[in-house]
């Protein structure tokens, strides 16, 4: 157990060195001459190099240890600060997070990198940097036999003993593939229909990003015969070549044993530190320098120690703490329904007082699952700079209130759809100089990601002074696919306009050639933003730039609603969704194109009886003359939901209707009210169309 410990305290920390070298070697680039942010690299490899070799693992203390070697002797003045000395020490931790990741996984930490270490030593030594090794962006060919570890071989191996295939699959791209992220997407998709993934070689995160060259690798056990998934994945577009080959399962045994041997070695190596005094020469044999000893720079204020003021809590004990605490939640609704009910002074002050106690216990609970948005920023600068080098495009990226806070749950979903987003601006949004100077813009185009926060909301912004949306283009795609009419079109806005490339009827190809590649996969992106409960939204005036805007709430857990009543059934609307409530005659309907809708504000609104939409039994039909509504929005689209009766605000907890009742259309989850019943909570984006 204590070596776990120790492990997961080595991963957490080795990410952080390893998010400072990187963000100080984007600060060097633009001071090359500033020796203060090389101590700043040093120190965090140094103590990184300690660490490594601490825990055992060798290769990614090795590596470390050659990168520290370079940054030594730039600190001392031996080598000048290149461009080409940064690529080699950009991909040294580009190495560097891989090994972690890897172990973070199960694994060893080993990998080939025998190519940058050469080019470490040619640095350190005073040789010219060889360019063909320095400009490879893509991950190098793997052999063609992955390695697993452990768990990984387990999977496999019981896999077989339940009768499924374990193959291992190339999949080679054509030469002039434009869009490689999405053909491996498209391979995932029918790869995930028929079978598991067990692994792929680059990461996932890694073919996401397009950094590979052609060809990439995937373990993957199924029922499926290997002739078939060959057939399978050949017709992907854009797929050059797919050989399936069974993994052998018989080398397993060995590996296992070699793993096991390495676990204990770690074991005893980590035990035999723990034991050592802090007073002992043997403790300070790796000093880590103190930030007082290089003189301040930019990034000491932004990573300056905080000493003994935070701990580290796994996530996972914040997630029962907050399951704990919704189970409260539910029992002070019922405590305060039973206080109604019964009308006791004494019990009324109780209560009341245990609401105000339980509001401040709810904040600072939330509080601490907050992350800043930096997490998930903090990626981008890097990925900008070898956008930019990749396709010959000067660019500038700023980003504005990294400390803007989130709950972690959306902050592990929304990183993906912010990365297809600024590649999207980046790729097809800013263009080259020369189009940018024949245009009269400067040939640096700029990329803002900007974060803040409004009532209960973030806000995430990605804004570009690039090309724009050609909306007569995208209106003209839009038709010829049948997203919309050519009636339908004469009445949209620019903005309704612009927010068609969302649409998932957009072919991938038409939209590189007619509208600067906007829209590819941005269907996706959408869909993941909904599913968080939050939209996104689209500006752009043509020839001088979009602003990407999506809306995030705060947390997901616990939301505000409006309780509704229809026959003897509880609904739960989010208050997020609604605008006002309304109360209508029933002469006030209007039908209009087989639905019925009504006049609110001067706009026409489709009215979703709900009674309707969830087969709610009637004992007996009556027509009323009173409709009780509530106006609910998406974007800007409006909807009127008709319910019998409103029964209240109440904060709720929201729960997860479980395995068995997925998909159910216009339901996201389930509460338990106050008196012990269950009400539904509707998804208004889902009856919005």
């Amino acid at each position: 157990m204590e070596v776990n410990q120790y492990l997961e305290m080595f991963i957490e920390e080795s990410k952080e060195h390893l998010q400072a070298c990187s963000e100080h070697l984007l600060e060097l680039e633009k001071n090359p001459d500033d020796l203060a942010i090389v101590g700043e690299i040093f120190r965090s490899a140094h103590t990184l190099k300690g660490m490594s070799a601490t825990m055992g693992f060798e290769d990614l203390a090795d590596l470390t240890h050659k990168m520290e070697n370079v940054l030594d002797a730039i600190r001392n003045e031996k080598i000048h600060v290149t461009p080409e000395i940064l690529d080699v020490v950009f991909e040294s931790v580009d190495h560097l997070e891989e090994m972690v990741m890897d172990i973070a996984n199960g694994g060893d930490g080993k990998r080939d990198v025998s190519s940058t270490v050469a080019q470490l030593k040619r640095i350190e030594l005073g040789e010219e940097v060889i360019p063909e090794v320095v400009t490879t962006v893509a991950a190098p060919v793997v052999e063609s036999v992955l390695e697993y570890d452990s768990f990984e071989q387990t999977v496999i191996t019981q896999s077989a003993e339940q009768g499924f295939n374990a193959f291992e699959i190339s999949v080679t791209l054509r030469e002039d593939c434009l869009l490689k992220a999405a053909r491996v997407f498209m391979v995932f998709e029918i790869l995930e229909k028929d079978g598991d993934v067990i692994k792929s070689s680059p990461s996932v995160e890694k073919l996401e990003d397009e950094q590979f060259d052609q060809q990439f690798y995937v373990a993957f056990v199924t029922k499926t015969t290997a002739e078939d998934m060959q057939k399978k994945l050949m017709k992907v577009s854009e797929v050059d070549e797919v050989i399936v080959t069974t993994i052998d399962q018989r080398k397993f045994s060995e590996k296992v044993f070699e793993a096991h041997q390495e676990v204990a070695a770690t074991a005893t190596a980590v035990a035999e530190v723990a034991a050592i005094p802090t007073n002992t020469p043997a403790a300070k044999a790796e000093p880590v320098a103190k930030p007082a000893e290089a003189t301040p720079s930019k990034a000491d204020k932004n990573h300056a120690p905080v000493g003994n003021k935070t701990i580290r809590v796994n996530i996972e004990r914040l997630d029962i703490l907050m399951n704990l605490f919704e189970e409260l939640v539910i029992d002070r609704g019922r405590l305060q329904s039973i206080s109604t009910e019964v009308n006791h002074g004494e019990l009324n002050e109780t209560v009341e007082r245990m609401s105000r106690v339980m509001g401040d216990l709810q904040t600072i609970i939330l509080t601490m699952r907050m992350v800043p948005v930096e997490t998930v920023f903090n990626r981008f600068p890097k990925m900008i700079r070898q956008l930019s080098r990749d396709l010959n495009k000067k660019i500038n990226l700023e980003i504005i209130g990294a400390e803007t806070e989130l709950d972690r749950t959306v902050i592990d979903e929304i990183g993906d759809p912010l990365v297809h987003l600024i590649r999207n601006s980046v790729d097809h949004g800013i263009e080259n100089p020369t189009a940018r100077r024949a245009k009269g813009k400067p040939e640096e185009g700029t990329v803002v990601l900007r974060a803040y926060h409004s009532g209960n909301y973030v806000f995430i912004e990605i804004e570009d002074d690039g090309a724009g949306i050609n909306r007569e283009k995208v209106l003209a795609k839009a038709i010829s696919k049948g997203i919309v009419t050519q009636e339908q079109s004469y009445s949209m806005s620019d903005k309704q306009i612009n927010e068609l490339i969302l649409a998932s009827g957009f072919s991938t190809a038409d939209v590189i050639s007619d509208v600067s590649g906007r829209g590819v996969g941005l269907d996706v992106v959408k869909t993941t933003i909904e599913s968080l409960g939050g939209n996104i939204s689209i500006e752009s005036t043509q020839d001088v730039g979009s602003i990407f805007s999506i809306q995030l709430p705060l947390t997901l857990s616990i939301i505000s609603v409006m309780l509704v009543e229809i026959e003897k059934e509880i609904y739960a609307i989010p208050l997020s969704s609604i605008i006002e409530t309304s109360i209508i005659r029933s002469s006030e309907i209007m039908n209009a194109h087989n639905q019925k809708v009504i006049d609110f504000r001067g706009k026409v609104v489709p009215l979703v009886f709900l009674e309707e939409i969830f087969e709610v039994p009637r004992q007996e039909h009556q027509d009323e003359e009173f409709h009780s509504v509530v106006i609910v929005r998406k974007g800007e689209k409006l909807a009127g939901l008709v319910v019998d009766s409103f029964i209240g605000q109440q904060e709720i907890v929201l729960k997860s209707l479980g395995n068995y009742l997925t998909n159910i259309f216009a339901i996201s989850g389930a509460t338990i009210l106050g008196n012990g019943k269950v009400a539904l909570i509707v998804d208004c984006n889902a009856l919005i169309k």
